[in-house]
């Protein structure tokens, strides 16, 4: 049986290809770069799959005893979705150093905005309120 498993490790995904034979497992690693649609996974694997069987097969083979816990106990699906929407959640896309750069300098500009406008808000409440004193000065004086 061959199965294969793609995951974030930070900063990149990975691919490991395990196949399964005779009680024994043999795996293999590859880095994907960014996330991987399911598109350009199948092109990927159309495209170097053989050469990353034969790596699989070439690798020393464990006996699944050894395996571990992931092993002996398969993951809820319900589980594994929550669990990858909270690493995505705390994975910051950050791209090229441009894009980084230009991201934080979006962010200085809104929050200079946000000053802006709180204190054009607070000239204009100010200025309200001194026209309304003005003209409840000027009624007193008609009386």
């Amino acid at each position: 049986m061959v199965s294969l498993s793609v995951y974030f490790e930070s900063p990149f995904w990975v691919g490991v290809l395990e196949i399964v034979e005779d009680g024994e497992l043999r795996a293999t690693r590859f880095v994907l770069g960014a996330e991987p649609t399911g598109p350009e996974l199948y092109e990927f694997l159309m495209r170097h799959g053989v050469a990353l069987l034969e790596r699989a097969e070439a690798a020393p083979s464990v006996p699944l005893e050894e395996r571990g816990e992931r092993g002996e106990r398969p993951v809820n699906p319900k589980r594994a979705a929550k669990l990858a929407a909270r690493a995505a959640a705390r994975v910051t896309r950050r791209g090229t150093a441009a894009q980084e750069a230009l991201r934080l300098e979006l962010e200085s500009t809104k929050s200079q905005a946000r000053l802006d406008r709180r204190e054009r808000e607070r000239a204009l409440a100010e200025r309200r309120r001194e026209v309304a004193h003005r003209k409840r000065i000027e009624r007193r004086r008609d009386r």
